[in-house]
């Protein structure tokens, strides 16, 4: 069943090459797109079903065996990463057709996509360093471009904050890579973690850790590192955003989880505490950030930064049930924040702004919508039942066993804040009534979206809802899988023996 590994990335590269090929014909890409994430799914869902009944998998591309090989590994970290990167390409692509123009289309939206989402099942799959620099670069080419898609200037200037220094995390990236070679003599991850067990440079090691610790950190958005994100993210159509904020942090997180599990063991005591005294300052800058915002896009790129503080502080904490909560909040919130930026991108076209003294009526007007938006803000601030309140739950109880009470209380006063933010855009969208300004009332050629793209709008975003309600609600079956998970992470040995010891 190793076979099973090389699909998440064959499937979105075939499919963004179809695209390619009919690019003249719209309707062609549109379904082409929507069909290869569907497939996607599919091939995720085996993979998952693979891994948990049968362990880790490995493939070894050529029969080149590791560590001289390119491995791909799958172990339950990854596999959820890559289940949750096909459930949520399937929405934005059918959530596309309803939103998506026809300039953007022509100018590769959906070949573009799919070749972001292959460089993400690319990260999730590596067991080789260097591959993992070299899917980052597939993704930072592709995001810009997505980026910059539509030559707007609000667009172009996010786009070069966001390659710039992107680029430099790439340096450091590369930079790292190069010193653990010299200490190791490979990049296989698996080698490299059985060759630091023993290691006696054990100052450069920690030297090099911190290097991906900056590069990484960049790529997640973590304090001070993450201005980039809410001066770029709010910038493109909807659709792009969402695509952003769901996935592209989550691969630095997923990225720091997998190095500071797997390689970089050798001092926890130094690393993991720098790893929390970055992560409350992570936290509290992005609430704040999100309380003082009044477009609805920059409140949520705003709180991807502050969400991605309770990430590392689960990371820092080390323990089995903090690594379950990890991995639980980033599915969590891959869930939840595609989710938010949807719904705002639906409102938008019924009441035609993102800001909120332009916003108002939803509730009344559009109880469906307003439904789903309460849903998934409710689970992002972390109220009870949802998937939110147990992604925290899990990484604040993982504190407390420890003793982390000063971290514990600025984790709890954020949740705070995000429940503010919440109901601020619920009071000011949602609630209020209509102000006489707003772009819908003073447009008298408004016309709302067909039939079509209302279902194309909002089947996604209900699907999402679905899953966020379900997994709050009958999640402990699941739980179970992600500490399995976490057993894996804490034993690196099950890792290291899969790859090189089939």
């Amino acid at each position: 069943m190793n076979d099973l590994l090389i699909y998440p990335l064959l499937i979105p590269v075939m499919t963004a090459a179809l695209a390619l090929i009919f690019f003249k014909n719209r309707d062609f890409q549109r379904w082409i797109n929507v069909i290869g994430s569907a497939a996607l799914v599919g091939a995720s869902a085996l993979l998952l079903y693979s891994v948990n009944n049968d362990g880790i998998q490995v493939l070894q591309p050529g029969n080149w065996e590791a560590p001289f090989g390119i491995s791909l590994v799958a172990d339950l970290f990854s596999a959820l990463m890559v289940m949750i990167t096909g459930i949520k390409a399937l929405a934005v692509s059918i959530y596309s057709l309803g939103d998506m123009d026809e300039r953007r289309e022509s100018f590769g939206f959906h070949s573009l996509f799919q070749i972001l989402i292959f460089g993400v099942n690319g990260a999730f799959l590596t067991g080789d360093l260097f591959n993992l620099y070299v899917w980052f670069e597939v993704m930072l080419i592709t995001s810009f471009v997505l980026l910059s898609l539509g030559n707007d200037k609000s667009q172009l200037d996010g786009a070069v904050k966001y390659v710039v220094i992107n680029l430099f995390s790439s340096l450091v990236f590369l930079s790292g890579v190069g010193i653990m070679y010299g200490i190791t003599g490979t990049l296989n991850l698996a080698a490299m973690a059985d060759a630091l067990q023993d290691t006696e440079h054990t100052g450069l090691v920690i030297t090099a850790s911190m290097m991906f610790l900056v590069s990484f950190g960049i790529k997640s958005a973590v304090f001070p590192l993450f201005f980039w994100l809410p001066a770029s993210y709010h910038t493109p159509p909807i659709t792009v955003t969402a695509i952003f904020g769901a996935l592209l942090t989550k691969v630095g997180v997923y990225s720091l989880v997998r190095m500071f599990t797997l390689v970089f063991t050798q001092d926890i005591g130094y690393t993991h505490t720098i790893l929390l005294w970055i992560s409350v300052p992570t936290m509290v800058v992005g609430v704040l950030g999100a309380a003082s915002q009044y477009d609805v896009r920059k409140i949520l790129s705003f709180h991807i930064v502050s969400q991605i503080g309770y990430m590392i502080m689960g990371l820092a904490f080390f323990t089995k049930i903090a690594l379950a909560g990890v991995i639980y909040y980033i599915l969590h919130n891959i869930l939840a924040k595609t989710n938010l930026f949807l719904v705002a991108g639906i409102a938008r076209k019924y009441v035609g702004s993102y800001h909120l003294s332009k916003l108002g009526g939803i509730y009344k007007a559009y109880p469906l919508l307003s439904a789903m938006f309460a849903i998934s803000a409710i689970s992002l601030a972390g109220l009870p039942p949802l998937t939110g309140f147990w992604a925290k739950y899990t990484v604040i109880y993982a504190g407390l066993e420890i003793g982390e009470w000063v971290v514990i209380g600025f984790a709890l006063a954020v949740g705070l804040m995000t429940l503010f933010s919440m109901t601020k855009i619920w009071m000011g969208a949602y609630w209020s009534p209509l102000p006489d300004e707003a772009p819908v009332v003073a447009d008298k050629n408004y016309k709302e979206p067909t039939e079509g793209q209302k279902f194309a709008l909002f089947f996604p975003v209900i699907l999402i809802a679905g899953l966020i309600v379900i997994l709050g609600i009958f999640g402990e079956p699941f739980f179970s899988m992600l500490f399995d998970a976490a057993d894996q992470l804490l034993d690196p040995s099950m890792y290291i023996n899969a790859v090189l010891n089939p």
